[in-house]
């Protein structure tokens, strides 16, 4: 029995489809549910690789502001299907964000999404699901976005 389900979301599909698996099990557990997107920290490739620190603090509102609009609509989904949600923002390598999130929220089960890349695709991009799996102190359940 799960008391606490950390569901990472990039707001994708692979995430929509771990976001359903989540949902109906915080449902069947009455667990509280915690959805988490990590925001990236902002890297210039402009050609001289300078930001502004206003150009960067600006972008960064950007991201925070859409993440949260995009958290909010999950959370009241979760609401409607009478799931304790809150959401959380943070930022930093994504697979080191939720592996120190699950841990500092004591939590019994990540449930996430895999956009199942493999071969180049995999090597290049890597795989947040699958460095969370191998880091993380609690079960993680991977879900399939297809």
């Amino acid at each position: 029995m799960s008391r606490r389900i950390v569901h990472p979301s990039d707001f994708s599909s692979a995430s929509g489809a771990a976001f359903r698996k989540a949902l109906e099990m915080a449902k069947a557990d009455r667990a509280d549910l915690m959805i988490v997107n990590v925001i990236s920290p902002i890297v210039p490739i402009a050609g001289d690789g300078y930001l502004s620190p206003k150009m960067y603090e600006d972008l960064r509102a950007s991201a925070t502001a859409w993440s949260k609009k995009e958290l909010d609509k999950l959370i009241a989904k979760a609401k409607r299907a009478r799931v304790r949600a809150k959401g959380f923002i943070l930022e930093g390598p994504a697979h080191d964000e939720i592996i120190r999130f699950a841990k500092s929220k004591r939590a019994d089960l990540v449930v996430m999404g895999t956009h199942g890349h493999s071969g180049l695709k995999k090597l290049l991009l890597g795989s947040v699901a699958g460095r969370v799996v191998a880091g993380a102190r609690c079960p993680v359940m991977t879900v399939h976005g297809r």
